[in-house]
């Protein structure tokens, strides 16, 4: 399998937080949300990759205990790519669920102990 994110499958990934995960997948969706509606190949290639690192986020053995709100993650992308049927999921609102993972990732870098 060809990975777009070639070095975080390769085992990059697995070294980062929950948080810091959860923030990179929201840097692809708001990716997502600016290219929605202006160019689609921008915006396929940003779902794709939110989707990609939500897998590989979903194999890692140490969230295991938040497996069902990761695939929920991962479900309500998918929804918003499809047009928010199921859910009424926007990539806006996704871009602010996410956000909070981001800050608290970046809010904790470089703190000791």
């Amino acid at each position: 399998m060809a990975f777009q994110h070639s070095n975080m499958a390769a085992g990059k990934w697995f070294g980062y937080t929950l948080c810091q995960q959860m923030g990179n997948i929201g840097s692809e969706v708001g990716r997502a949300a600016r290219w929605q509606g202006k160019d689609m190949k921008l915006f396929e290639g940003a779902v794709f990759r939110a989707i990609e690192l939500l897998d590989l986020t979903l194999t890692d053995p140490r969230w295991k205990n938040r497996f069902r709100e990761i695939a929920r993650a991962k479900e309500t992308v998918c929804d918003a790519f499809t047009g928010g049927k199921e859910y009424n999921s926007t990539f806006p609102e996704l871009e602010r669920y996410f956000y909070h993972f981001a800050y608290a990732a970046r809010n904790s870098v470089g703190r000791k102990g």
